[in-house]
């Protein structure tokens, strides 16, 4: 069952909660002159996504659809969600477009260079290059200039069926989530951190969202740079080399 919360103003969060995985998947319309949809899901949950975007806006009316990076929840439907709108396009990164999008969707994608801006009406959107966070080199994030929404993928990765919306820290659970997929040996390379993940995560932070959009888990809603800074910390402790060597007996 999907449920539907406005975050910002003309920006929607519609999601579902997969309590099989213990986790929820959001995707995010923003209303506007050229709505924008970012993250499609999974290509099974195109019917339930269709009827709770129809709520809001007619999906046929669509212009842009883009995501972080290749990836099934990231962008599985989107050929699904070019069918039923037929002047929309993908919008992603370089990269992408020439390894990924290019032959995967069914319509040739448009790229946006690093800070590049998609303007859609009310709303601008700037393009962050963010290679490998959170992973992928193929990945990117978008900030929304008006609103000042960070739509910022799987960061601040929250398991669990949390709030749409919090103005509480997220950062404990966020911890604890990596700490919990670093233990399982599938999802232990599921984000990596790297000599590049602080000054990535620094300028995102100077951009000073005041809502940070993530995918899995509660959308944040405060000081978005301070936030991203303690961001990195976490992932510093969870992720980083020094953690892998305790881990390994180095």
């Amino acid at each position: 069952m999907s449920r539907i919360h406005e975050i910002a103003p003309d920006v929607y969060r519609i999601s579902f909660f997969m309590q099989e995985i213990n986790l929820e998947f959001a995707l995010f319309l923003v209303k506007d002159d050229e709505p924008v949809l970012f993250h499609t899901l999974m290509k099974g949950t195109f019917p339930m996504m269709r009827e709770a975007v129809s709520k809001v806006i007619d999906p046929a009316k669509l212009r842009w659809i883009s995501f972080s990076h290749f990836e099934a929840d990231e962008c599985g439907a989107l050929n699904e969600w070019l069918n039923v709108a037929p002047h929309a396009q993908a919008v992603t990164s370089p990269i992408s477009a020439l390894v990924n999008i290019g032959d995967f969707a069914i319509r040739a994608p448009r790229a946006l260079g690093a800070d590049e801006k998609l303007v859609t009406g009310k709303h601008s959107f700037r393009y962050v290059s963010t290679p490998h966070l959170p992973h992928g080199w193929d990945a990117g994030v978008f900030f929304e200039e008006t609103s000042k929404t960070l739509f910022c993928s799987d960061l601040f990765h929250q398991n669990g069926d949390l709030p749409p919306m919090t103005d509480k820290d997220v950062m404990e659970t966020v911890r604890q989530t990596l700490i919990e997929y670093q233990g399982n040996e599938l999802l232990a390379n599921y984000m990596p951190y790297t000599v590049h993940t602080r000054p990535m995560l620094e300028k995102l932070a100077q951009l000073a969202p005041r809502t940070v959009a993530t995918m899995h888990g509660s959308v944040y809603v405060g000081d978005g740079a301070r936030a991203l800074r303690e961001l990195d910390g976490v992932m510093k402790e969870t992720l980083g080399q020094e953690r892998r060597a305790a881990k390994s007996g180095g």
